[in-house]
């Protein structure tokens, strides 16, 4: 208690230095390399080999994270060692808790997309880790945990951050009796495979699945998820959910890509070309009603703003996002100068801009306007600041814009000085458009870590005072199997696909029989 109350103090007090210190570094930007050429009017962050450079508060906010206490990663690595624990965590975890666990030497830390966490967390397992934190919304614990079940890790402790639950939003779009009754209507048409985004928890896989059969994706294989479902089963109808952007934005991908030639359709996947591409559209069944209400806010009137004063840049969108952002997303990968798709890809993405500018001779600004959640900000920080170092390229600079309203940032009460990530309500959204941060993801914190290490190597600690920070354990039986056999299976024909390029015969045999 006394180490986080500690922490605490410090944060204020850095806080409140940092406000004291903006107008210097407003003053530095204009300095003699001309950072700032402009007050943009979304905030931005400017990367450099220099540091980190903030135009406006959010980004401000941004960027103070992206220098950690130095006594702060000495304790939590202390803590880790001592705990043998590792972690993983998503793209989207509060940006002072990134900071300080991008700092940390310590084997055992990851941070990705969901597809890769579990992966990471059965490295970890395999290299004497005991005990694995997973730092995200709850399906990802639950997905961590039946994966190293189904690798043979059953000892290994997986942990949450919180006591509480960590929802989703959308999760909770596939736990409603619409989202069972539109897997019902595919079950009755008959020779049907639900597709089914990892956004959702393990208990809606399993019921999913027994409703029809079912396969888990993720925004990095959706794409070529479903074509191999129509390559293994020409003739299947493909329910995908539940996101809706996400799933309308695929029929645009694939619209798009049945222009494209056979030779460049093969290169996305071999046993497709622009009639199979075209034939498959009609049989791919979108949920209406789902959506991730950090994307969601990517609203008319921000996408109108980027088309005006932005459009000479670079743009980026999740496939989450609704149809306006991903449409400009998708005009600019036309141009070459867009990114859609996975955080991993949107990262792959800026490290290729940079890398193709520290090509070329003099003074470079890449500018990209960053369509997902803030929290992707401290990867590309850490990432591109590095490269820029070993290149020693002083004269590049990396904007990065963030595409949010004024509304989705408030005031910090607590010192009444400064201000946060996310609007009065908490929730990190603005309805006039732009989404700054995910409050569910935001439930991990950096005192929150710390506490749930100091109870798990303090000997004193009761087991029954951690059975709050399990992954779920679900009592339900479906089909005479445990919720979360019938749940894992859908990500282990994921995971089956994955390796071996194709669907286990399994799972083929199963929608034959519906």
């Amino acid at each position: 208690l006394k180490l986080q109350f500690l922490y605490l103090i410090g944060h204020r007090l850095r806080a409140a230095i940092h406000i004291m210190q903006s107008a210097v570094r407003a003053f530095a930007m204009r300095g003699a390399r001309g950072v700032a050429r402009r007050f943009a009017s979304f905030p931005s962050l400017v990367i450099n080999s220099e540091g980190f450079h903030p135009q406006g508060k959010f980004a401000e906010v941004q960027a103070d994270y992206l220098n950690p206490d130095a006594d702060a990663v000495a304790d939590l690595k202390s803590l880790l060692e001592k705990a043998n624990a590792g972690v993983v965590a998503h793209f989207y975890m509060d940006p002072e808790l990134q900071g300080v666990l991008g700092a940390v030497d310590w084997p055992h830390i990851y941070t990705s997309d969901s597809l890769v966490m579990a992966d990471r967390a059965v490295e970890m397992a395999e290299k004497g880790v005991k005990k694995v934190i997973v730092m995200g919304v709850d399906f990802m614990s639950e997905n961590v945990r039946a994966v190293l079940d189904y690798k043979g890790h059953h000892d290994v402790e997986v942990y949450r951050l919180s006591q509480e639950e960590i929802g989703c939003t959308l999760a909770a779009s596939a736990e409603s009796v619409n989202y069972g009754l539109w897997l019902e209507k595919a079950r009755k048409q008959g020779n049907g495979l639900h597709v089914v985004y990892i956004n959702t928890s393990l208990l809606t896989k399993a019921m999913s699945h027994a409703t029809l059969p079912t396969i888990t994706c993720t925004s990095s294989n959706v794409v070529r998820t479903i074509m191999q479902a129509f390559t293994q089963l020409p003739d299947v109808k493909v329910w995908y959910g539940p996101d809706t952007h996400m799933g309308h934005n695929l029929v645009s991908l694939f619209t798009a890509m049945s222009e494209l030639s056979d030779e460049d359709i093969a290169k996305i996947h071999p046993a497709h070309n622009r009639d199979t591409v075209k034939a498959l559209i009609p049989k791919l069944e979108v949920y209406p009603s789902g959506t991730c209400v950090v994307h969601e806010m990517f609203g008319d009137s921000v996408v109108r703003k980027l088309r005006t004063e932005y459009a000479d840049c670079n743009h980026t969108a999740h496939l989450e996002v609704p149809g306006d952002m991903f449409a400009l997303a998708s005009e600019a990968v036309a141009a070459g100068r867009g990114a859609v798709g996975s955080t991993s890809d949107i990262l792959n993405f800026i490290k290729a801009k940079v890398e193709a500018a520290a090509q070329l001779e003099g003074k470079q600004t890449v500018r990209v306007t960053l369509g997902t959640e803030a929290g992707m900000i401290t990867p590309i920080a850490r990432d591109v600041k590095a490269f820029l170092i070993e290149q020693n390229r002083p004269d590049i600079d990396l904007e990065i814009i963030f595409p949010v309203s004024s509304e989705a940032v408030a005031q910090d009460d607590g010192m009444g000085t400064g201000v946060v990530p996310g609007v009065a309500a908490g929730e990190g959204c603005s309805t006039s458009g732009g989404c700054a941060t995910c409050k569910f993801m935001k439930m991990n914190d950096l005192y929150g870590l710390i506490d749930l290490l100091q109870s798990v190597t303090d000997e004193k600690t009761p087991a029954s005072a951690l059975k709050a920070y399990y992954p779920k354990k679900y009592t339900q039986t479906v089909e005479g199997r445990s919720a979360a056999e019938v749940g894992g299976e859908t990500i282990l024909h994921m995971r089956a696909f994955q390796a071996e390029k194709a669907f286990p015969e399994e799972l083929v045999k199963h929608v034959a029989s519906i």
